[in-house]
């Protein structure tokens, strides 16, 4: 890693300092759009944080400039964060190669979730500034589809828009959805742990 990502990777491993196994998590989303298609990364980390019992938890770190939540499941310490960038700088707020990202996708209808380990950024400025931040794309991405805009719809006044009545019937739905396949996987992932470990 050059000095630039070793500098931010500096800044935030005191997040991440204590004992046991963890995974960090980040939601990707323009920080102040809440309800926007693009800030779906974000609506899944609030889902998930509610499902944990977190909800309370969110506070704001000026070390790496995002919300973070500490949390845990089944004896796995979860850091939870919410860059307060815009899109494409929330990879400076990114500072762990353990890392799974949360972001909409354009490419799979609403309702459609997915899990992709590594991989390009695929036009997403968001995954890009991540890649180029932790200078690797080995990261895992759970991609939340959004589908595509229909008709003479630009892309960038798509995704920076509210979801739309019809959406948002379903969006509790698919939120909560995220979150569930999102704990499963990282659960399934994480290291074996000695049940008579506590947390430190």
């Amino acid at each position: 890693m050059g000095a630039r990502g070793g500098m931010l990777a500096g800044r935030a491993r005191p997040l991440v300092s204590r004992a046991g196994p963890r995974v960090m998590v980040a939601g990707l989303g323009n920080y102040g759009l809440w309800g926007t298609r693009h800030s779906v990364g974000m609506a899944v980390l609030d889902r998930l944080a509610r499902q944990l019992a977190a909800a309370e938890s969110w506070r704001a770190d000026g070390r790496c400039c995002a919300d973070v939540a500490l949390t845990a499941a089944q004896g796995l310490q979860l850091v939870l964060l919410k860059p307060r960038r815009l899109m494409n700088l929330n990879g400076l707020s990114v500072a762990s190669a353990d890392i799974y990202l949360v972001h909409d996708d354009l490419d799979k209808a609403l309702g459609k979730v997915a899990v992709k380990l590594g991989g390009s950024a695929r036009g997403h400025n968001g995954v890009r500034s991540c890649i180029s931040a932790l200078q690797s794309n080995e990261m895992t991405r759970l991609r939340v589809g959004i589908g595509r805009p229909e008709g003479d719809v630009t892309v960038s006044s798509y995704v920076l828009a509210p979801f739309s009545a019809g959406e948002q019937e379903r969006l509790e739905q698919v939120l909560a959805q995220a979150a569930t396949f999102l704990l499963e996987h990282v659960l399934q992932r994480a290291p074996v742990r000695d049940p008579g470990d506590g947390l430190t």
